[in-house]
């Protein structure tokens, strides 16, 4: 007989997630994952658009059995007065309410947070959109390709003097999605000692640009305006890839003083390890093409595996680059347990990514499957108190499916 899943830290925490396709759900799936109950909207008859995202698997994208693992779906038409009274009710006795919509769209419906904190004092509030709820963009559209541009990062990422590459993920989404699940869980703290909610305003753009390092800084101090590099990482050497015989590239990361001594006499450049003006960053940094082609002479002559294996025994960081492949073949991922099968509902397996962060007595874990479009809307709407006869009338009208 196969053991439970461990309820979670956060069982007991109601959150109802009125988002869709990315940020917004992202950041309810974290929750759910470790142990929230999400009660999750959905339009009718089309249910959330990341349904039908990417690759499908029987008609429904396998990137939403990952993103909505956990969660409970009710199919719920927020263009009618009556939905919007469902939600009304799921808001007073729920602990966080998360959306992505642009900004005015909750208002509209009489779901911003006058009215639901009014009616629950003790509700946190998500919102998540391109610019934010205030200041002069925030009426705009805003996607995450869109926050990654603004925030700087896209002007950082490719070749010099080449078009801009996009981050192969919805990075912007994501980034967004975490600082609010962090928002989350200092507004719940500050509710554990207030007993009062808030409202938890996170801006696309903004949660890139809070991982953008010293860009401002060094802006305002030096009128620098850094631009991309490749594969290097500007200011910081030597960190680079490296071409390998086998048509391979290694990864290096020789920037740590020690470590770059380390790397100098693995490379076989004992001159280059003894010399004071190399000690430190600065002076590394002043004399990287020189440390890059002694590196990559030296990577030249060996296939990926043999660099990698030399460099470990030398103890500096290195490794290739990953093809998802290469993830569900490597042993570590397997050994941290990031590598889930799941049983889907018609009895077929599917590899998932596992649980973080890591807790020793509260882990995350997967309890049901992501739902079909309605799945729980009698349930839950039971559970508000709707006989079977207000329920059917209510699908009748095509408010609930």
């Amino acid at each position: 007989m196969t053991a439970a899943p461990p309820a979670g830290p956060l069982a007991g925490l109601k959150v109802v997630e009125l988002g869709q396709l990315i940020a917004g759900p992202f950041a309810a799936k974290t929750l759910a994952d470790f142990g929230a109950d999400v009660i999750k909207i959905e339009a009718p008859r089309t249910g959330d658009p990341l349904r039908k995202w990417r690759l499908l698997k029987d008609g429904t994208s396998v990137w939403w059995q990952v993103q909505s693992r956990n969660k409970r779906s009710v199919a719920l038409d927020l263009r009618q007065l009556e939905a919007q009274e469902i939600v009304r009710k799921l808001a007073l006795d729920a602990d966080v309410l998360i959306e992505n919509f642009r900004p005015g769209a909750m208002e509209g419906w009489g779901l911003g947070p006058d009215q639901l904190l009014q009616l629950n004092p003790r509700l946190i509030m998500l919102r998540i959109s391109g610019y934010g709820q205030t200041g002069p963009y925030r009426d705009r559209p805003g996607f995450g390709v869109v926050a990654e541009a603004m925030s700087g990062l896209r002007h950082l990422t490719g070749e010099p003097g080449r078009v801009p590459v996009r981050v192969g993920v919805s990075i912007g989404d994501t980034l967004a999605a975490l600082h609010g699940v962090i928002g989350i869980l200092l507004a719940l703290q500050h509710r554990h000692a207030s007993g009062k909610g808030q409202v938890v305003d996170v801006a696309l753009y903004e949660a890139v640009f809070n991982c953008m390092e010293s860009l401002l800084p060094e802006y305002s101090a030096f009128g620098a305006v850094r631009g991309p590099a490749g594969s290097a990482l500007p200011g910081i050497a030597p960190s680079n890839a490296y071409a390998c015989k086998d048509g391979g590239y290694a990864l290096i990361a020789g920037n740590g003083d020690s470590i770059f001594k380390r790397l100098m006499l693995c490379i076989g450049r004992p001159d280059l390890a003894a010399d004071l003006a190399l000690a430190s960053n600065d002076g590394r940094v002043l004399r990287v093409q020189e440390l890059d082609e002694a590196i990559g002479k030296w990577a030249a002559t060996l296939a990926v595996g043999e660099v990698l294996a030399a460099l470990e025994a030398a103890q500096v960081p290195a490794g290739k680059i990953y093809t998802v492949a290469d993830i569900a073949d490597d042993p570590h991922y397997a050994a941290r347990g990031m590598l889930q099968t799941v049983q889907m509902d018609d009895g077929s397996e599917l590899a998932v990514p596992g649980f973080i962060p890591k807790l020793s007595a509260t882990p995350g874990s997967q309890r049901r499957n992501a739902p079909a479009l309605g799945q729980d809307t009698d349930a839950v709407l039971e559970e508000l108190g709707l006989s079977a006869a207000q329920i059917r009338g209510l699908r009748d009208k095509g408010i609930v499916a």
